[in-house]
């Protein structure tokens, strides 16, 4: 191996213990298949093909498509898994392990091209999307999940190979990855003492701007503690609807299902669940029982704390979460506008507000910085929530890629777009009116730095400090929410209340 770094480390410790806070739908499978169904079935490679004809017929060679396709244009993750897992093509098994392998190279992609680049005789960069995270998904299954046999990853890795390139490619697979497994108890890792912020990098795959960012802010103790919590498979967190449904009811009916679930520290009526397959599916979810939404998201809602007789814009509404959750507190009282720019997304709120029992919330098609709907601009609101369009980087654990897609330049041009959106919403603001600014990322730029500006252009406004809705805990020393994963066990966020005054 070619890496020169001097410290070793026993490879056979990474085993996906820092990622395995909730266990995967899969690892759960896999660990409850009993010892006497092992003996008496196939291992799950040698099973009979999942249904499909095409090159792409199962959960690895799957993986492998959703992946180059990440990495080629800008489709998101999750999307694109959904879109397989609609199918029939996979059964309920491979669906899940599709899943965990698809989060887990994206999630750790870094760590694992550390080491192939180490090993492949050749121009790392240069190596075909296609083979590259075929060999990725072989690794992944190598170093993180333990029910699978080495020689099954590489197995399916070559065959794989074969059937979209050539013998040649399969052989230099097949020789790559029986070489990091015979040698993997002594694989050389960086260090800390060369270059600290590539050391980060690489360990808790994520890019060097980001961690550099963050070792700069925090130190480098913390920010590895921020990075770690970003690799933990998120916690799947649920609002419950009492527009249809009481607390109780809900939880009785997950506890009939022997459905372990726990209440949220910070909102009532949140909960999280420690695992549920195909949540979508569930008839108490299509009945608009409960929805999915991280107990960050619901704080702003809090924060803007609503009241029956507002009149209420929610200014970047989709995907709807925050409009919806306004008017479960509003008791569908009151009225919401609920605002996007693209006719889809609108669509697809209308539809979720449907299956709540919604009925306050209109929607209106308009561009979020400079309206031109006369149901916006022929009047002055209550309160206004502007959820505005951010870097996403308080959300690396749902959506890994994330950090793969972004350039420390985002986070500069999308302070200037959101200082953009600030300005046009103070426009229909009523005299002692509030707006709620709020994003899902960790970076200052777009957060304290966006609500200064703001405030030193618009006197007549102030910040009304969030502990006197929320737990003070989440309140940074300007009065402002202001989470962290690994701090607050939620989604990073930031969120302020800005009051007009009278």
């Amino acid at each position: 191996m070619d890496n020169t770094q001097e410290n070793k480390d026993i490879l056979a410790q990474n085993t996906g213990e820092t990622d395995a806070e909730t266990p995967s739908d899969y690892e759960v499978e896999v660990k409850t298949q009993t010892e006497e169904t092992r003996r008496e079935h196939k291992p799950h490679y040698k099973r009979e093909k999942p249904k499909g004809d095409t090159i792409y017929s199962d959960a690895r060679s799957i993986a492998v498509k959703i992946l180059t396709r990440v990495e080629r244009t800008d489709s998101y993750l999750d999307k694109l898994i959904d879109s397989e897992i609609r199918t029939e093509v996979l059964n309920d098994y491979d669906k899940s392990l599709l899943n965990e392998i698809c989060h887990g190279v994206i999630r750790w992609m870094r760590r694992l091209d550390w080491f192939l680049n180490g090993f492949y005789r050749g121009n790392w960069e240069k190596c075909t999307p296609e083979i590259k995270n075929t060999l990725r998904v072989a690794l992944y299954q190598i170093l993180f999940l333990n029910k699978i046999p080495d020689f099954a990853a590489v197995n399916e890795a070559v065959e794989f190979v074969k059937k979209i390139s050539t013998q040649k490619h399969g052989d230099v697979v097949n020789g790559l990855l029986r070489t990091i497994i015979r040698t993997k108890a002594e694989l050389v890792y960086p260090t800390r003492e060369i270059d600290e912020v590539k050391y980060l990098g690489i360990m808790q795959s994520h890019p060097n701007w980001m961690v550099r960012r963050w070792i700069q802010r925090f130190g480098f103790d913390e920010a590895q503690q921020l990075s770690e919590a970003n690799n933990k498979r998120p916690i799947l967190t649920l609002r419950i609807n009492t527009l249809k449904a009481s607390k109780q009811d809900v939880l009785k009916r997950f506890e009939e299902r022997s459905i372990v679930y726990r209440t949220c520290r910070h909102i009532d009526n949140f909960i999280t669940l420690r695992l549920m397959s195909k949540i979508y599916l569930d008839e108490d979810f299509k009945n608009g029982f409960y929805t999915v939404q991280d107990e960050s998201a619901g704080l702003v809602s809090i924060l803007l704390s609503p009241s029956e007789n507002d009149t209420i814009l929610d200014m970047c509404a989709a995907p709807g979460g925050k409009s919806t959750h306004l008017a479960q507190l509003l008791n569908n009282k009151g009225k919401i506008f609920a605002v996007d720019k693209y006719d889809i997304k609108l669509k697809m709120m209308k539809e979720n507000t449907e299956r709540l029992g919604v009925t306050n919330v209109e929607f209106i098609l308009d561009e979020e910085n400079d309206f031109q709907n006369e149901a916006i601009t022929g009047q002055k609101f209550d309160k206004i929530l502007l959820d505005a369009p951010c870097s996403g980087l308080g959300v690396l654990s749902k959506k890994p890629e994330i950090r793969w897609k972004r350039e420390v330049e985002d986070v500069f041009s999308l302070s200037d777009l959101q200082k953009i959106f600030l300005a046009n919403a103070a426009k229909y603001l009523k005299l002692g009116g509030v707006i709620v600014y709020s994003t899902c990322t960790t970076e200052q730029e777009e957060n304290t730095d966006v609500v200064k500006d703001f405030l030193e252009k618009n006197p007549d406004f102030k910040i009304d400090d969030a502990s006197k809705y929320v737990h003070k805990e989440l309140v940074n020393a300007d009065g402002c929410i202001e989470t962290f994963p690994h701090k607050h066990g939620i989604d990073g966020s930031f969120a302020a209340r800005l009051v007009r005054q009278v």
